[in-house]
Order: structure tokens, then C-alpha cells, then sequence
């Protein structure tokens, strides 16, 4: 097949914009020249440039198609009609029973004809995120755009960005690319992408977004061991390095001891947001005195003079690190909390000072569910966002309550304390660690249930096509600490005990109205479960339970779990652990034949109970024994006269793989039912009983789960 080779060479490319503009260009040029692709597109990327290869059909043949006409009696407005909609004359047409038809003969396209017809289209519309325009002309890139390379089986594809109003720099397709800007400059004639790629390598450009990384983890990794050392893993800094060289040359520099006292999270955080260098370790995990640098040249002195001058650079940094940690360790951590009574949290929410006094009360509600101490989980909450005042997070953000947990164990707090404010901030993603210590727990906990509840109360909930306050985020760090530390915590009635801050803590008055559109569903739904708080804020707790419960429901779905189990198990739950138990026993239940027959039996028992209760239901009411004349339905009922005092007993000892396994014992008798008793007999009594023996056993199979949410 015929290659096409696609390289758009600019000035530096951002990093962070590279992958997912080849990406997009992929996605583009596969779809504009999908009559000819042989495949997908496979992109490539770098500092300088984005494109694409890919097999292509050397034509696009289309066969020829009938479009069928009007009757051949109809008025002549309709055959004028269809032949100027076509570009027919009347000759053209045939006749074929009682319609006009008309043959359109196939044809065919040179692929060098369709790529350079797309191409332009593709260009002057490409979705960089942010662009730019240069000159006068209206065409715009990401930087400005110096070399369009288009060979189609080694042969230039001829076009220009030009149109009739814009000559767009004059800018046309060609077979020439660039080398290094040091090394390897001036153009380069390519005849392939293999040839392409063997000559940009000649020109010191390494062109496969993989290989220059592989080259430089391993690179780091290798002068990293020489020392003993390790390199600490960072995939996004990593990848980040790999978009600014072209030609990586890994190194090695030394950090003045002077600087080894400073928490290694600071010296990591400034070398990698400052100079984008990679921090290492010794063995046991402490900080070493080395970083890593890639540099984009191959000097002449082995690197000497660079890392000479990256080490002077990396002091200056690092000073200015050491001045802000010197000097809010002058003050207690405790002395920055009134600078947060002046920093907003949210417009609605009240300033960053109103939620610390709100996550030291729910801090404190939360300490004995999951077994800390209330006076230490509540001083750690006071203590938490202290630090945002602090001039280190000032300067770094990312260190965010790590800078706090410092400055509590400097400051003379538990170490419980210092703790929990270092990591309540987590889980900060899929890869993070959650918290373990109880005390951590239930701050971490509180802070991501006060942030749920009072965007929820706010009215700011996720949509479909945003997230700006992370709630998703929040939801999932909830379900993470409780799955990975295995705690029983009633979620709905925390979130009902966090939604009492707002009113107070925002200057709202106790409006009822106040951010309650959730509540307000629930309670309209009549799916508010039993609850302590007030109905209007026990609705309220109820919506932002299932909107965590949902998240479990997406993260399970992820893992590769059915999550049609966990809506089963859920009803009116708020137990994590107990929800997941029940899922497991469904899941124990569906893999069987024998289990998935009596799922389908139950989910008959309630349709028929569903559309029998619409007429004259509902029938609840205590089954007759006297009234069962069929084998089949003494059967049953005998059945659940011993199956189910056995459940219910399994269930309040929340043995849900028990309760299962007994209530499978009913699957012969209720086959049996199905196949020898009719449930509407023309006795009102007799069809009556029977619909309470359906209810029953219904009532028995939905106490373990909703049956209707499984999916056949």
C-alpha cells in the first residue's frame, strides 16, 4: 500500500499540547481521507513537530448507485424536480416498472488528488487549544508554522495553504524537514518515513515520542545507579521532558549540603516546577544530593559547563526555598488561621476561615465512627488549611497541607496531628496513597464530605461536560478511604451533619429554599431513607450519597465488576462495605446456572405482582394456607416457611453470601409453581393468595437486593 507521510514542522511546540495535537491530527486526516485509509494513522511528536504516517489506497472507487425517481405518470414539476437535483437529463433515465431511475456511473480519485484537496481544510481548522497569528495573514497555529512535508509513496502531494483572500505565508507542501536547531540545521530531502526517520536521527533528532523518553528514564536511571541512587518516579515530568528535547542527553548535578536539611517535598517541588530536573533517592527512600537534567545538546565537554551552570541555578532556587522556610517557621502554624478569615473558599461558601470552623466540628463527629481520637481529629482539621497562608505554599501551591503537617511537628503538635494534615488532601489521584492513620482518616474524610456538601447546597454540582470543583474527584477519595481502610461509616448521616455549617458559616439566612434542589427531588421521589436530621436536609444527604454511591458504581465498572450489582445492593444503603458485601453475594449468585434461573423467576414473580397490583393491588396481605390447593403452591409457601426466618437471620448478621445461598433453595419449588399453578384463576380468593405468596417471596428476595436493577 501506498505510504503517506504527514510532518508539520513550527517553532517549540508547549509540551503539554504535543500528544494530543497528534493525536487530533490522526483523528482529522483519518476521517477526511477515510475513503483511502488502509488503517488507522499512527502520529508522532515533538518540540518542533507533529504528524502522522499511514497506509493509504493508491484510489477511491465508489460503485455506481440507482437513485430512484418519480412514477413514471407523475406531474412533469416532479421529474424536473429530480433531474436538477441530480444533474440529469432525461436521457439519462431508465425506466423499471412503474418509476423513473437513474444510473450513476461509479468513480474513481487519484489518493494524491483527495490528500491534497483535505489537507488545507484540515489545517487552517486545526483545534489547537490556544493559536496564534503572525503577519497579516488570518491563518493561525499554535506558533507559527515553517515546513509542511507530504510525500504519498514518496512522491511530494502538491498544495498550499493559500486561499483567495489569504496568502497564508506562502506556505506549501514539500519533501524537505529540519534537523537539531545546534547540531543539524538547514533543510533535509526525505523520501519515506523510515528514510525520514534514519536521517532526523543523522541530524541529531530523535523523532519517536518513545524512543526519547525510554531514552531518557533510562538514561537517568542508569547515572542514577552508578551512585547507588534511585530516581523518583514522576511520569508526568517525565513526559513533560521528553516534548522539550530533541535529542536528550541525560546528567547529573550535585545540590549544595548546605540544602539537604529542607523537606525533600520542597527540593523536589522546585526543581521540578522551576527547572523541570529529577529528584533522587538513596535506598532507604531519604533525599540524595543529585538531580537530573536533560539537556537538548551534545556538548563538548561531557556536560561540564551545563551542569556547572545548572547547579548555580538550582542554589538560587533553592535559596529562595530556604529563605520561606525559615521564615514561617518563626510563627506557630496556629498564628496564620485569622489570614484565612480573609480568603474566599467560595463566593456562596464563606471564606476559607468559615470551613475550617466547619471541618473542625465534622472532623470531630466523624473521629469516633472511624476510631480516633475527637480532640486530636479536631485540632487537626483547625490546623489543616493553615498553611495557604503560609509563604511556601505561597510560592508552591502543590505543597498544600504537606507544608502544614512540617510545620505542626516543628511546632511541637502530636504526631497524629501533623499527620493528618500532610495527608488530608488524599487520595490526590488514582495513583495516590489514602490515609491510614484514624485521626488522618477522619480529617481527609471531612474534607472531602464538607467540599461535597457545600457545592451540592450551592447548586454547583458536576455536569456532563464539566467538573470545576472536583466533586467526582471528592466522591471517589471517599470511596477510596473507606474500601482501603475498611470502615462501616454512615455516609448519608455524616453529609446530613455537614450540611448544618452552610447557612451560619455563608451569612445566608435558614432559608429551607437554600441550595435544597436535591432534597427536593428525593423527597418527591419518596426515596428519603429513615434518618435523625430533618427531612428537607435527610433528602438533601440522600442525593449527595447517590451521587457518591455512583462514582462506586463508575469505579467498580472500571475494575471490570458489574456495576448493575452494586445499583441491586444499594436500595436506601449508605454502607460502602455493606453495599459491596451484597454485591459479591449477587455476583456468587448470577455466575451459577442455578442462581441465575431463580433471578429470572423472581424477576417474573414481580411483573406479574407489578401489573396485577396496577389493577387491584396492592396484595400483601398474609398468605391463606387453607386456600392452597395446588402441590406446587403448598410447596412454595412451605419453602419460604423455612428459608425465610433463616435469611432474615443471615441478613441481620450481615452474612449476605448465607442469606443467598438459602434463599436458592427456593429455585425448584417456585419452577415448579410457574410451570403447574395459574396465578390469575377465575377464583378471585384463589388468585388473590396466590399473589400474596408472590409478594412474599418477593419481599423475601428483595430484603438481600433490588432484583429489578439486574441486567439479564
Amino acid at each position: 500500500m501506498p505510504e503517506l507521510l504527514l510532518e508539520l514542522l513550527t517553532e517549540e511546540i508547549p509540551a503539554r499540547m504535543q500528544a494530543r495535537a497528534a493525536e487530533d491530527l490522526c483523528r482529522l486526516v483519518g476521517a477526511a481521507l477515510a475513503p483511502i485509509a488502509q488503517g488507522a494513522p499512527r502520529g508522532f511528536h515533538g518540540p518542533r513537530r507533529i504528524g502522522l504516517v499511514m497506509e493509504v489506497a493508491a484510489r477511491a472507487e465508489t460503485a455506481p448507485k440507482e437513485e430512484r425517481g418519480p412514477r413514471v405518470n407523475a406531474p412533469e414539476a416532479a421529474l424536473t424536480g429530480f433531474l436538477r437535483k441530480h444533474g440529469a437529463a432525461k436521457e439519462d433515465l431508465t425506466q423499471q416498472g412503474d418509476f423513473w431511475v437513474l444510473v450513476k456511473p461509479g468513480s474513481s480519485a487519484e489518493a494524491a488528488a483527495l490528500v491534497a484537496a483535505a489537507l488545507p481544510g484540515v489545517l487552517w481548522s486545526f483545534p489547537w487549544p490556544k493559536s496564534m497569528r503572525w503577519g497579516i495573514s488570518g491563518f493561525t497555529w499554535v506558533r507559527p508554522l515553517q515546513r509542511i512535508l507530504c510525500l504519498l509513496d514518496g512522491e511530494v502531494v502538491p498544495f498550499a495553504l493559500a486561499r483567495e483572500d489569504d496568502a497564508a505565508h506562502g506556505i506549501a507542501s514539500g519533501n524537505e524537514t529540519e534537523g537539531h536547531r545546534v547540531h543539524g540545521p538547514g533543510a533535509i530531502r526525505v523520501s519515506g518515513y523510515a528514510d525520514y526517520v534514519k536521517k532526523l536521527r543523522g541530524r541529531f533528532v530523535v523523532a519517536e515520542p518513545e524512543e526519547r523518553l525510554a531514552a531518557i528514564r533510562d538514561g537517568i536511571m542508569a547515572l542514577a545507579a552508578v551512585e547507588g541512587l534511585e530516581v523518583v518516579p514522576d511520569e508526568g515530568l517525565l513526559n513533560e521532558v521528553a516534548g522539550l528535547v530533541e535529542w536528550p542527553v541525560p546528567l547529573l548535578g550535585r545540590i549544595d549540603d548546605d540544602f539537604m536539611d529542607l523537606p525533600a517535598e520542597v527540593m523536589r517541588t522546585s526543581m521540578r516546577v522551576n527547572q523541570r530536573y529529577f529528584a533522587l533517592r538513596r535506598p532507604d527512600g531519604s533525599a540524595a544530593p543529585r538531580f537530573a537534567l536533560v539537556a537538548n545538546i551534545a556538548a563538548e565537554d561531557g556536560g561540564a559547563a551545563l551542569v556547572a551552570g545548572n547547579e548555580r541555578v538550582l542554589r538560587a532556587r533553592l535559596s529562595d526555598a530556604r529563605f520561606f522556610w525559615d521564615h514561617d517557621l518563626k510563627a506557630p502554624l496556629e498564628s496564620l488561621l485569622p489570614k484565612l478569615d480573609g480568603a474566599v473558599f467560595h463566593a456562596k461558601l464563606g471564606t476559607q476561615g468559615a470551613r475550617v470552623r466547619r471541618l473542625e466540628r465534622l472532623a470531630a463527629h466523624i473521629a469516633p465512627l472511624v476510631g480516633a481520637d475527637p480532640a486530636l481529629a479536631a485540632r487537626a482539621a483547625k490546623l489543616a488549611k493553615a498553611d495557604l497562608a503560609s509563604g511556601m505554599v505561597g510560592e508552591f501551591p502543590e505543597l498544600q497541607g504537606i507544608m502544614g503537617g512540617y510545620y505542626a511537628a516543628k511546632g511541637g503538635e502530636a504526631p497524629e496531628v501533623a499527620e493528618a494534615i500532610s495527608q488530608h488532601y488524599r487520595p490526590a489521584g488514582p495513583g495516590d496513597a489514602v490515609p491510614a492513620g484514624p485521626v488522618a482518616i477522619a480529617v481527609a474524610l471531612a474534607d472531602k464530605l464538607d467540599q461535597l456538601a457545600g457545592f451540592f447546597a450551592a447548586d454547583e454540582r458536576p455536569t456532563g461536560s464539566g467538573d470545576p470543583f472536583a466533586l467526582r474527584r471528592a466522591a471517589l477519595g471517599v470511596i477510596r478511604i473507606i474500601r482501603e481502610n475498611g470502615l462501616r461509616l454512615p455516609l448519608a448521616d455524616v453529609i446530613g451533619e455537614a450540611f448544618f455549617g452552610f447557612p451560619q458559616s455563608t451569612g445566608t439566612t435558614a432559608n429551607p429554599e437554600f441550595g435544597m434542589a436535591v432534597a427536593q427531588e428525593r423527597m418527591k421521589a419518596g426515596t428519603v431513607p429513615p434518618s435523625r436530621h430533618p427531612p428537607m436536609v435527610a433528602a438533601f444527604a440522600a442525593g449527595v450519597t447517590d451521587f457518591i454511591l455512583e462514582r462506586l458504581r463508575v469505579q467498580l465498572r472500571a475494575e471490570g465488576g458489574r456495576h448493575d450489582l452494586v445499583a441491586a445492593s444499594i436500595g436506601t444503603d449508605d454502607d460502602i462495605l455493606r453495599i459491596l458485601a451484597r454485591a459479591a453475594a449477587l455476583q456468587s449468585l448470577v455466575e451459577t446456572d442455578s442462581g441465575a434461573a431463580l433471578l429470572a423467576a423472581a424477576r417474573r414473580a414481580q411483573n406479574i405482582l407489578r401489573i396485577e397490583n396496577k389493577k387491584d393491588g396492592p396484595h400483601n396481605g398474609p398468605v391463606d394456607p387453607a386456600l392452597l390447593t395446588d402441590a406446587a403452591e403448598k410447596s412454595l409457601f412451605a419453602a419460604l416457611e423455612e428459608v425465610e426466618p433463616a435469611a432474615q437471620a443471615a441478613l441481620a448478621n450481615e452474612d449476605f453470601t448465607g442469606a443467598v445461598q438459602i434463599l436458592s433453595g427456593l429455585r425448584m419449588p417456585l419452577d415448579a409453581f410457574f410451570e403447574g399453578v395459574m396465578v390469575n384463576d377465575p377464583d378471585p380468593a384463589l388468585r388473590s393468595n396466590r399473589l400474596r405468596l408472590l409478594s412474599r417471596l418477593a419481599t423475601s428476595m428483595e430484603a438481600v437486593a433490588e432484583l429489578s436493577k439486574i441486567e439479564a
